[in-house]
């Protein structure tokens, strides 16, 4: 074992084949927490909408523009958060993101208007934003570090923390108000960012290196006209899920509740059982990419999806809109981590930032495009909108197959 330990601490970077040392496993471990930690916060959320929906006053048009003030302040910060990686390297970001999620979580349960709602949403949609793009990034170092395709490992962190967020929210939610309950997601926020953050600012980031002593393997690079095309491919691809996620997440709980009748905690949990499934997608993702490739995970998740959210949302009851809802999970589950990787592979940290700007900016501009199609029509026809996105990052998926060469 001390020869062992010898040989893995003399490669480059400490690793030894493909078992990480000490210090790989615990930044994977902190990284981890916080991608869970993202989810389950932003569910603890999500889930209260109806609630505060009703606490403002709001319509579905004025919500729909309440909730663009996420989408506005994520973009924004999402912009300026490649240069801040670059900078102070994207785990000192993750941290300070990870206590401005928390602390923003807060203050929407404390507004009575649909303006002042989107004000503070504005703060919690830059901290979120913020704090997805650095993740990001930083978990395509590792993997890099890893040598093997374990990005889905922690998007499916995020899912599960989704879950249990959505899970705990539902039970609360005849018994606690949104004040008393996102004040203690506030106070669990801190707590973990507080427990692993030292993690993560104790092993800097190789965005944070001196130019000076970058390694000859990450050399900056300008990117041809088919590079970038193809990282807008799969920006769009990403896109296109990330908008079911964010419509699910937003207007999936109100349209069980609103036009099926379930019960607030029933309706809670069709979220849950979105997140548990596309949690199980994600654990069996790398798997799934070692067997199958990037292209037919692309194009059968793409489809599943579709299938299963014209489920989700034309169903006539609410058992089987909960039952195209666990569909839609598996099916969007690896598209998004399988684009924002190969967006990586391609650019290096320029095309992780602009994958999961684009990406997340579909999640975040989604449900306010949801809420005016819903008023225009009706809720399920605008849900359907997930359906026709799903199929489009499938089509496009086939057609990035030269790209991904699989």
């Amino acid at each position: 074992m001390p020869q062992l330990n010898k040989l893995r601490t003399a490669l480059p970077g400490g690793l030894g084949g493909d078992t990480a040392p000490p210090s790989s496993a615990r930044l994977r471990t902190a990284l981890t927490v916080f991608f869970a930690l993202d989810g389950f916060l932003f569910a603890g959320w999500v889930v209260r909408i109806p609630a505060i929906k009703q606490q403002t006053g709001a319509t579905a048009s004025t919500l729909g523009l309440a909730l663009l003030g996420v989408s506005a302040g994520a973009v924004i910060t999402m912009m300026l958060t490649g240069r801040l990686c670059r900078r102070y390297g994207s785990h000192a970001v993750t941290v300070v993101c990870g206590v401005l999620l928390s602390l923003s979580i807060a203050l929407p349960a404390q507004t009575h208007s649909a303006t002042a709602l989107g004000l503070v949403l504005l703060a919690f949609g830059a901290a979120y934003g913020g704090m997805n793009v650095a993740m990001n990034s930083a978990a395509v170092d590792l993997v890099a570090a890893l040598r093997r395709p374990v990005m889905p490992s922690f998007h499916a962190a995020f899912s599960l923390g989704g879950m249990i967020g959505a899970g705990l929210g539902g039970l609360v939610a005849g018994g606690l108000s949104p004040a008393t309950h996102l004040f203690a997601l506030t106070g669990v926020g801190l707590i973990a960012t507080a427990a692993l953050g030292p993690t993560l600012l104790r092993h800097p980031s190789r965005s944070a290196a001196p130019a000076a002593s970058r390694a000859p393997s990450a050399p900056k690079r300008r990117l041809d006209g088919r590079a970038r095309r193809v990282v807008l491919l799969f920006g769009v691809i990403a896109l296109c899920t990330a908008y079911g996620e964010g419509a699910l997440a937003d207007w999936g709980a109100l349209h069980l509740e609103q036009d099926l009748d379930a019960h607030p905690g029933l309706a809670a949990a069709g979220y849950s059982l979105f997140a548990l499934t596309m949690t199980i997608g994600r654990l069996t993702g790398t798997t799934l990419l070692e067997r199958f490739g990037q292209t037919r995970t692309l194009v059968l998740g793409g489809a599943t999806a579709a299938a299963g959210m014209l489920l989700g949302a034309l169903a006539p009851t609410v058992w089987l809109a909960l039952v195209g809802f666990a569909v839609t999970g598996l099916g969007l589950a690896n598209i998004f981590p399988v684009a924002v990787s190969r967006a990586g592979e391609l650019a290096g940290p320029s095309g992780v930032a602009a994958a999961s700007t684009l990406g997340y900016g579909g999640m975040l501009l989604g449900p306010p495009a949801i809420g005016f199609l819903a008023d225009w029509f009706s809720l399920p026809v605008a849900l359907t909108t997930v359906a026709l996105l799903a199929m489009g990052a499938a089509v496009l998926g086939y057609g990035a197959r030269n790209a991904t060469h699989t």
